[in-house]
């Protein structure tokens, strides 16, 4: 076989690799998500919104989803990659029932599978565009972490992804406490949405919490804050502002 017969061969698998692409930027995406241990269990927050670009284009994109018996998920980023961890979530929960030995993954383990998940993809230079928080309980011990799209996770007190965790997290370092009851949970997690409506452009006015302990999962249906637009600052943002229009 001389050069010249190679060369087609050689340019297919050229062309093959050159074919072969990345999701560059994520298209329709959700914000941010704030999660809380309280007295009995976990308590997670997310609005409905779906952004096209900076388009708030969908207004009802559940991103609370129950994982197997001991666990709940919480996204921000890229929805249809979250719809993709949820598939590989599914396959996880089911391939472990499939043992029927009695135990079942808690949200420890699920936590470390999101982990090594995203931390593969990101090697792949593949990445799952989304930050993920995963809260459970299970035998009485509360569980709350994290994890970005590159790997980078840790467990907490209280998480956020987003601009949550410039906005919300002051609040609950201020506020948060071992003993909150679930009405005073609720009510934290609503004044961090409040904040994060305020400022956040790509956040909605429609919201969910997720409740787990160890009854199991409950997710709210979807509501809206009572807020107030009237603020000085919100009618003339440029007051006092040097060089502004």
């Amino acid at each position: 076989m001389n050069l010249a017969d190679s060369t087609p061969a050689m340019n297919t698998l050229l062309g093959s690799e050159a074919d072969s692409q990345r999701t560059l930027y994520p298209y329709v995406t959700g914000t941010s998500v704030v999660g809380i241990k309280y007295k009995d269990g976990i308590l997670l927050a997310a609005d409905m919104g779906g952004s096209y670009g900076s388009t708030l284009r969908y207004k009802t994109v559940e991103r609370l989803k129950p994982v197997g018996k001991h666990s709940i998920i919480g996204a921000s980023g890229e929805i249809s990659d979250f719809q993709e961890i949820m598939r590989y979530l599914d396959e996880l929960i089911l391939y472990d029932n499939m043992w029927d030995d009695g135990n079942s993954l808690g949200p420890k383990e699920v936590h470390n599978y999101l982990t090594r998940m995203m931390y593969n993809r990101r090697n792949k230079f593949n990445p799952l565009w989304n930050s993920l928080v995963l809260g459970g309980v299970k035998n009485g011990q509360k569980y709350l972490g994290t994890v970005s799209m590159i790997g980078v996770h840790y467990e907490d007190n209280h998480v956020a992804t987003g601009f949550g965790n410039h906005l919300a997290r002051p609040i609950l370092r201020d506020e948060w406490h071992e003993n909150l009851t679930f009405e005073e949970g609720v009510k934290l997690l609503e004044k961090c949405m409040r904040v994060l409506l305020y400022r956040d452009r790509s956040a909605v006015n429609k919201l969910q919490i997720a409740k787990i302990t160890e009854a199991g999962v409950t997710i709210s249906q979807p509501y809206s804050l009572k807020t107030f637009w009237d603020f000085s600052a919100f009618k003339n943002p440029t007051v006092g502002a040097e060089g502004s229009w």
